[in-house]
């Protein structure tokens, strides 16, 4: 079952010969508990790409279905909600709250939301990511890849439907990056978990299931790896 669905996405800026085409006519699906790679070049629409399957755009045209609802049918307000219950994301940047420990930082998208903690899930996560001894820690006192596990971590708990990853290892050493890379492989398939990776970066890529290269805005083949 198809989990998320683009469909004839476009995404222009300017207009006559300054017009960027960011995106053109994009359409793509991704299966549940699938781990897929998109992969660019800088400037090749995939940071808007994600910014449109997250809901954190809206596209000139076309369709997002994410669990089967076309996301800009939503108002704002609605897809903000949606957004924060349906999609986790990772980025370069950690974006953890420095005075916050790392298990306050994890569970705080779900207390802000309402929510209640599903610990024993919240747990296998901390557990799986290697960072059980660390629940009491505060950001500054992590490595860089210990607050990428973290951010991972917080963007798992919420159960999401698809889990969005923007260059997720653009800050961190090689080694780091692999480890990282292969924890969150580990946990698309311990939890079921969709993955989406936006990358320029060709071996971390390999790690997906499925890889789709991105050229000019355009869908410009893909592969399972």
């Amino acid at each position: 079952m198809a989990i998320l669905e683009t469909t004839d996405l476009k995404k222009y800026y300017g207009n006559g010969d300054t017009c960027v085409k960011a995106l053109d006519g994009v359409s793509f699906s991704v299966e549940e508990g699938e781990f897929v790679a998109i992969i660019g070049t800088s400037g090749s629409g995939k940071s808007t790409l994600l910014h449109m399957i997250g809901g954190l755009d809206r596209p000139d045209s076309g369709q997002v279905k994410v669990a089967g609802k076309d996301i800009f049918t939503l108002k704002d307000d609605a897809l903000t909600i949606f957004r924060r219950r349906k999609i986790g994301f990772v980025f370069q940047s950690y974006n953890l709250v420095p005075v916050l420990n790392v298990y306050e930082n994890i569970v705080l998208p779900i207390e802000l939301d309402g929510g209640v903690v599903d610990k024993k899930h919240t747990d296998s996560i901390i557990k799986t990511l290697g960072i059980s001894e660390k629940v009491h820690s505060l950001p500054n006192q992590l490595s860089g890849g210990q607050q990428q596990r973290v951010a991972i971590a917080r963007a798992l708990a919420t159960k999401p439907a698809i889990l969005l990853a923007d260059e997720p290892t653009g800050n961190l050493d090689s080694r780091t990056s692999l480890d990282v890379l292969g924890l969150l492989k580990v946990t698309s398939e311990q939890f079921r978990q969709t993955i989406v990776m936006i990358t320029h970066n060709e071996e971390i890529a390999q790690m997906a299931d499925r890889i789709i290269r991105i050229e000019d805005g355009k869908i410009a083949g893909g592969s399972h790896v």
